[in-house]
């Protein structure tokens, strides 16, 4: 599935990865790409909102992974951003969400690519100011590594 949607609002970036979640199967992955301020969190949201979670979803910045369990499978939201080392993956169990029976969502996931499964979904969401403040171009592409 490779995919490229424009997005005129947060709203429709909102529905979109609401429509993802809800589609989302065990033991899925996304890296979640785009530069600060681009629409990462309100897409999340909205994925999470897909799997049927309501309670808030907030960027997990200082703890790495925030786990939610409430919705139709069990959600593992990581932010790697501020990983010093790949060995603190392995402190974490990443291994554990990853393959596990729930969905990952990775922020900042090129800093961690040598770990990523051989298989997983890439979101990237991008700004054009020319096109108008809320505009983006929300690229989705299966990522298969050798």
């Amino acid at each position: 599935m490779n995919m490229k949607i424009e997005s005129f609002s947060a709203e429709e970036t909102y529905e979109l990865g609401k429509k993802l979640g809800s589609e989302a199967n065990p033991g899925d992955v996304l890296t979640l790409i785009g530069d600060l301020g681009v629409g990462k969190t309100v897409f999340t949201q909205g994925f999470a909102d897909g799997l049927g979670i309501t309670e808030p979803i907030s960027s997990p910045t200082f703890t790495i992974v925030q786990v939610y369990e409430e919705g139709r499978l069990p959600f593992y939201h990581f932010d790697v951003y501020r990983i010093g080392d790949i060995e603190e993956m392995d402190e974490i169990g990443y291994e554990d969400y990853f393959y596990g029976n729930g969905v990952t969502m990775i922020e900042w996931a090129n800093l961690i690519e040598e770990i990523l499964p051989e298989t997983y979904r890439e979101v990237q969401i991008e700004k054009d100011l020319e096109k108008g403040f809320d505009y983006r171009t929300i690229t989705i592409r299966e990522v298969h590594r050798a």
